[in-house]
């Protein structure tokens, strides 16, 4: 039996597994993403303002969100190929309903629904790697939330000439047929659970390692969730609306697409390298580094509206903040037990998604206001210190520096 439990972590079969959940994440995310391409063109079929024509983002996010929490606590208890499974069909539903959508009001509505499905592909996917590493675990989690990123940077590419020529309803209706026709089989594939023998080893050995914090687990959940609601608050300045921004400028959606793609593809490269430094660094100066970098990045977008320049910061930007939500997943792994790995890990992915969701319709709101979005990108920096603050308060108040990297025999 304990070489059972041993062979369990970092085990080839955890590696396999990794990779199918990866494959899952990069179809099942794009409902967290889509919409930021097709949002010019549904306001312009719509009549509708800025702000207005955020609405469905806002409401994807709210349900992305809310998904992030109840499916974890799903997961849990019925496991991720179940909770994967649900997930999956809901969405070709949404999706298929939404190329008929007659008013924006509708098409909010759904999207609020594929917010909630989507979610399953994201928090709850993360949250099951998890437990299947822990000598890298960083790295692991980091693979896993780059699927996020890789969705939207992938598909904005493969739809690009399909919403200009077909329109995004066609889009939607594709969209449908990918997620039923691929990620629906590859749930299946991730019906096998570890052993509760291997989590009790591993609980136990991160048990052993720990200094005692200063804060209460309900203390570092509240700060984990207000830190993550203020830097998606500042993160979603650029990811939602530089496509709209493009088109202001006279660049038109497809180059806002091609930046969005790059900001995207620099996150996965963030990511990655966030998760080898969470394995080395541990999750909370993961986090410090990773808010400073993001402010710094959006600083650097209030001089740029030339072509190249936007280009080179939005590359700059997704190198910059590709790693700070990670950072939340492994700093619960590190002070909290497994038992509660999905709920707490929803919790907090669930704030920073309300983050998201309320910068992005901010953003809108401020550029109706302003006609620019000038004082978006400065709201959002005000933000991301909010973010930092409460990142170095953990790291000197609530005994950040006392996790101690050792590897499970």
């Amino acid at each position: 039996m304990v070489g059972k439990i041993m062979l369990e972590h970092d085990s080839l079969y955890s590696y396999v597994r990794l990779i199918i959940s990866l494959l899952i994440s990069v179809i099942g995310s794009v409902g967290a993403w889509i919409f930021v391409l097709v949002l010019p063109e549904v306001q312009k079929e719509f009549g509708i303002d800025r702000g207005a024509a955020s609405v469905p983002y806002v409401l994807t996010m709210i349900g992305f969100a809310f998904g992030n929490m109840f499916m974890g606590k799903f997961a849990d208890k019925h496991g991720i190929s179940k909770t994967l499974i649900a997930s999956s069909i809901t969405n070709a539903i949404a999706f298929i309903l939404c190329t008929n959508s007659k008013s924006i009001v509708i098409l909010s509505a759904l999207h609020f629904v594929i917010g909630i499905a989507t979610a399953a592909s994201f928090g709850p996917l993360i949250a099951d790697v998890s437990h299947w590493f822990f000598n890298r675990r960083g790295i692991a989690v980091a693979i896993i939330a780059s699927g996020n990123y890789l969705s939207g940077a992938l598909w904005p590419l493969l739809f690009k000439n399909t919403l200009e020529i077909d329109g995004w309803r066609i889009v939607y209706g594709v969209i449908s047929i990918v997620t039923l026709l691929i990620m629906l089989p590859l749930t299946l594939l991730l019906r096998r659970q570890i052993s509760d023998e291997a989590i009790q080893r591993s609980d136990s050995a991160s048990a052993q390692m720990r200094k005692k914090v200063n804060l209460s687990s309900k203390a570092l959940m509240i700060l984990l969730s207000v830190a993550g609601f203020a830097c998606c608050v500042a993160m979603s300045m650029p990811q939602v609306h530089i496509v709209a921004l493009c088109v202001d400028l006279g660049y038109g959606p497809a180059i806002g697409g091609e930046m969005l793609s790059l900001m995207l593809f620099g996150g996965i490269i963030s990511r990655i390298v966030s998760g080898m430094l969470a394995d080395k660094l541990g999750g909370i100066f993961t986090l410090i580094i990773g808010s400073i970098l993001q402010c710094l990045a959006l600083l650097m977008y209030l001089p740029s509206d030339a072509l190249v320049s936007l280009y080179a910061v939005s590359l700059l930007f997704g190198l910059a903040q590709g790693g700070i939500v990670p950072s939340y997943a492994i700093i619960i792994r590190e002070y909290l037990p497994s038992s509660v790995a999905g709920a707490k890990i929803g919790n907090v992915l669930m704030m920073t998604i309300m983050g998201m969701a309320l910068g992005g319709w901010m953003s809108g709101w401020i550029f109706d206001l302003t006609g620019s979005y000038t004082a978006a990108f400065a709201n959002g920096i005000a933000w991301n210190a909010i973010n930092l603050g409460i990142a170095l308060l953990l790291l000197f108040w609530g005994g950040g520096i006392g996790f101690k990297r050792a590897k499970i025999a």
